[in-house]
């Protein structure tokens, strides 16, 4: 298969490197400078310097070129980049199926990505969301991965699935959209509370409860947004969520842990150097939330650190003193935490 990723970050990188060993792959980004770069070291210095990159992976900076031949087109890009490109992939591109792989909601419009793309691709584009527990950096390294790529195409969602699939990256194929984009939202913002957590060093203890009661926040909303349980129960929900919060590798949560040690945002994530989506999702989940009479104190109280210059450690007191109630709650479609 002739497969376009366009976005030479790290995410997109990764899974370039990735399916190069099955596919003919080109890794598209803007900058002529950084393919130069990369032409001349076989490597994205930036955002994977350890990771070679495989002989036959083409790199490429002219998209009408890059997508002439591509018979499935992988889009690499932040959710703030997702409007722009599929602009350009649906007036440079006959129909050819189309992935994304950013997690999060649109800036100011509050859109799923699956939204965005509805918007501008015409129907005769195939599309789907491939999202999931995963680091680039283990991804480009080959350790072994499980991904779940989802479509309202069942038929396009197993078939690309099964051409994508190896032994080092497990693909399961499924058609709840709206799941898998609400797990791969949220969980995000609930890295920076447990990387807030951390880094006050408020035990494991409190981390398992934050997770435990994170994905409550995310059930609740990906119910009211037509998700399915199942599905916020599975890879791109609780198995994301557990990822992000645990990991060293999370710029999420990293951005957590540096906010309990008091620094200033733009200082953060100046230092990080990378996206850190969830400090953009948690204005947008402040705005859903509020439109779905969804509770989401988690997910508020990180809003408010980011957003209302609320200290962390008054963050954190303003959950303790929340009142307790019963654990699950019946009275919704779907029993969740409560």
């Amino acid at each position: 298969m002739n497969i376009a990723v366009l976005g030479a970050g790290a995410w997109g990188t990764a899974l370039a490197i990735s399916f190069a060993a099955r596919h003919n792959v080109t890794l598209w980004t803007r900058d002529a400078g950084q393919v130069a770069a990369m032409l001349e070291t076989r490597r994205n210095r930036r955002y994977l310097p350890d990771v070679a990159l495989p002989d036959n992976l083409v790199l490429g900076h002219d998209l009408q070129a890059v997508l002439h031949d591509a018979q499935l087109v992988i889009v690499a890009v932040p959710v703030s980049g997702l409007r722009g490109t599929l602009q350009q992939i649906a007036s440079l591109s006959a129909p050819v199926g189309v992935i994304w792989l950013c997690k999060g909601f649109e800036s100011e419009t509050s859109l799923l990505p699956h939204q965005i793309v509805d918007e501008l691709l015409p129907p005769e584009f195939p599309c789907g969301a491939l999202t999931g527990p995963s680091f680039a950096q283990e991804v480009a390294r080959g350790l072994p991965t499980a991904l779940t790529l989802a479509s309202k195409d069942s038929e396009f969602a197993q078939q690309t699935a099964k051409a994508l699939h190896h032994s080092r990256l497990r693909i399961y194929s499924s058609t709840d959209v709206v799941g898998v984009e609400i797990g791969g939202a949220i969980k995000n913002v609930l890295a920076i509370a447990a990387g807030i957590c951390d880094g006050m060093q408020m035990g494991l203890n409190a981390r398992a409860a934050l997770l435990t009661r994170g994905l409550a926040e995310m059930t609740r909303l990906g119910l009211l947004m037509g998700g399915k349980a199942e599905t916020l129960g599975g890879l791109s929900g609780v198995g994301d969520l557990i990822l992000t919060c645990t990991g060293d590798l999370s710029r999420n949560r990293q951005v957590g842990m540096l906010l309990a040690r008091h620094q200033s945002l733009p200082n953060i994530l100046k230092e990080l150097g990378h996206v850190a989506e969830g400090v953009y999702t948690a204005r947008e989940v402040q705005r859903v939330a509020k439109e779905y009479q969804a509770e989401m104190p988690i997910c508020q109280a990180v809003y408010r650190v980011l957003y209302e210059d609320m200290d962390a450690d008054k963050a954190v007191e303003m959950l303790l003193s929340r009142q307790p109630g019963e654990e699950f709650s019946s009275s919704e479609k779907h029993p969740v935490l409560n």
